[in-house]
């Protein structure tokens, strides 16, 4: 199964949206990467594994379930997670990619490759489109929280 949406991050015709710059979406993508615990429902714990410039290795723990994972970071640009398959996930891939037609819009682009096959069964179709709409949650979630986590950034004393 393949997925993608785009989440509008600034649109200029909205005055009550706060903006956000490349830079402050970029610094949010980087720590729901290495911080994921904050962004991800149900995961008790990451482990980083190994890291370099450009690529994290992490483990995912949820409960007694551990799934392996590889973050590769273009900077400023995207983020793609590839997760290992095991015999009780699937695995499969997301990709983060920020756009920017001009400089009053700013998108994330959201792309899910699974290996959950394509079916013409409809009990197969509408656990397709369960799994489509939380994924889509989940990332209204996670540019809502980079939104929380920018605004403290700029303005430290707004929760006290």
């Amino acid at each position: 199964m393949n997925f993608e949406h785009l989440i509008q991050i600034n649109d200029p015709s909205n005055p009550y949206v706060d903006t956000m710059t490349r830079d402050e979406l970029w610094e949010g993508l980087v720590l729901r990467a290495e911080q994921p615990q904050l962004f991800v429902l149900g995961l008790d714990s990451c482990t980083i594994v190994s890291r370099t410039d450009s690529t994290l290795d992490r483990e995912l723990h949820y409960g007694q379930a551990t799934v392996r994972d590889r973050v590769t970071l273009e900077h400023n640009q995207s983020v793609r997670y590839d997760i290992l398959p095991t015999e009780t996930y699937v695995g499969g891939s997301l990709t983060m990619t920020i756009e920017q037609p001009d400089d009053k819009q700013l998108f994330l682009r959201f792309e899910y490759k699974t290996t959950l096959p394509v079916s013409e069964d409809q009990d197969a179709r509408q656990t397709e489109e369960i799994v489509k709409s939380a994924y889509r949650e989940s990332d209204i979630d996670t540019v809502r929280l980079i939104r929380q986590y920018v605004q403290t950034r700029k303005n430290p004393d707004a929760l006290h």
